[in-house]
């Protein structure tokens, strides 16, 4: 059985997060956003797996503007501290470091959800180097690109 964050645990994470990665503003902004990505993410019949779980959890932080300041970086931690309350430790420390660059990404609107589950569930499988997915990650970002930027 998944253990669920609550919205008092994000809410002390979004904190320490701040603090601890440079500075920003402190404060949620939308209180039901956050109540309703957090209950939502526990309907089995809308996100049957982990990875759908966690996808929802890392998308909706990303982009619901939750909080202030730090949504990107909430969307990180409080995915990161889900996959440890649930025994993920061997796959936190690639997965924070690789995540930094997806979320930007997520936050402004070129990486889709679908395509994140498969991210995250290629490392939940230990599989984070799959190829197709790493095709389908450039893909997705090289359609962002002005043509002219290229």
């Amino acid at each position: 059985m998944l253990r669920y964050l609550t919205v008092d645990e994000v809410v002390a994470t979004h904190a320490k997060t701040v603090e601890k990665s440079g500075g920003g503003l402190h404060g949620v902004l939308q209180p039901g956003q956050l109540e309703s990505i957090l209950e939502h993410m526990q309907n089995d019949d809308y996100y049957p797996t982990v990875a759908d779980k966690l996808a929802h959890l890392f998308y909706g932080l990303s982009t619901g503007h939750c909080f202030t300041d730090g949504n990107k970086r909430i969307a990180i931690t409080a995915t990161v501290q889900m996959l440890l309350n649930n025994g993920y430790m061997a796959i936190v420390h690639r997965f924070m470091i690789e995540m930094e660059n997806v979320t930007v990404h997520v936050a402004t609107g070129v990486i889709e959800r679908d395509l994140l589950r498969d991210i995250i569930n290629c490392h939940l499988n230990l599989d984070p180097d799959n190829e197709e997915i790493k095709l389908r990650l450039y893909e997705c970002i090289s359609r962002a690109i002005p043509p002219d930027a290229q």
